[in-house]
């Protein structure tokens, strides 16, 4: 990791430093997130916990947004250290589900599925300006993994453990 590259905003917005694993740091990212989930209050994911657990990724979404524009200026366009919009991704693919192990696999599975394929309109949302670009596409990879799951817990509840 080069410290001239390393700021409070580099940092930040590759989860302090999982980003600048040499190897599918995007992967790393999405495992940081994973294991934040896992270490989260299950009252997160059920009742009123969604309020709060949707407003933090709304406040966390937004901060991702800011601190990925900034940080793409000193590290280049979408670099591969900025990994803090897998965080945010992941979170929606979790959010408004039932807090489980097999949910939190099955969760970063899919996720990093839709994050790598890029299907429409992922790929056209990249083309967004600065952190926007960043951020947004990782959102909704995130929705369509929840989509996913939301569906396959429908058909097959059995498939969760349920």
């Amino acid at each position: 990791m080069n410290s001239r590259r390393l700021s409070p905003t580099t940092f930040l917005a590759s989860l302090l430093g999982v980003g600048f694993i040499p190897f599918a740091p995007g992967t790393f990212g999405t495992l940081f997130a994973a294991g934040v989930y896992l270490l989260l209050p299950k009252s997160l994911f059920s009742g009123q916990g969604w309020w709060w657990l949707g407003g933090a990724l709304l406040l966390v979404s937004g901060a991702a947004v800011w601190l990925s524009g900034r940080a793409e200026k000193k590290l280049g366009r979408d670099a591969p250290a900025i990994v803090i919009d897998e965080f945010c991704g992941y979170f929606v693919a979790v959010l408004l589900l039932p807090k489980s192990l097999l949910l939190a696999i099955y969760a970063f599975v899919l996720f990093r599925v839709f994050d790598i394929a890029k299907p429409f309109p992922i790929n056209v949302s990249q083309r967004l300006r600065g952190g926007w670009g960043i951020v947004v596409d990782d959102l909704i990879a995130g929705v369509y993994a929840n989509l996913a799951i939301q569906l396959i817990r429908i058909l097959k509840p059995s498939f969760f453990g349920q």
